[in-house]
């Protein structure tokens, strides 16, 4: 596998596909892309994202907040919004474990 130092990517995907299904290298692209074009699109529309076995893209809404500077110390206002998190499964978390 032609795999970047430390990171998975898209081609890196694409290639086990390529190898693994037999799919063409642009057509297991395709999949790919497909597939995170369909996550993303879920996420951007609030709903969250559970892959059984590996784990959930979780949305939650932040309320606005005070926040202070760390140079100046002066508090300023933290505006709302929507953050994302990752939530491994029980599955995951223990084949990280055994490394």
């Amino acid at each position: 596998m032609m795999r970047s130092v430390g990171t998975l990517t898209r081609a890196d995907l694409a290639d086990t596909i390529n190898r693994k299904m037999g799919f063409s290298r642009a057509e297991a692209l395709d999949l790919v892309e497909e597939i995170l074009g369909h996550m993303g699109q879920a996420m951007a529309n609030g709903e969250n994202v559970k892959i059984s076995g590996f784990g959930s893209f979780v949305l939650r809404d932040k309320k606005q907040r005070i926040g202070r500077n760390p140079k100046t110390g002066v508090e300023v206002p933290i505006t709302p919004r929507r953050v994302m998190t990752f939530r491994a499964s029980q599955l995951l978390k223990e084949r990280v474990a055994k490394g």
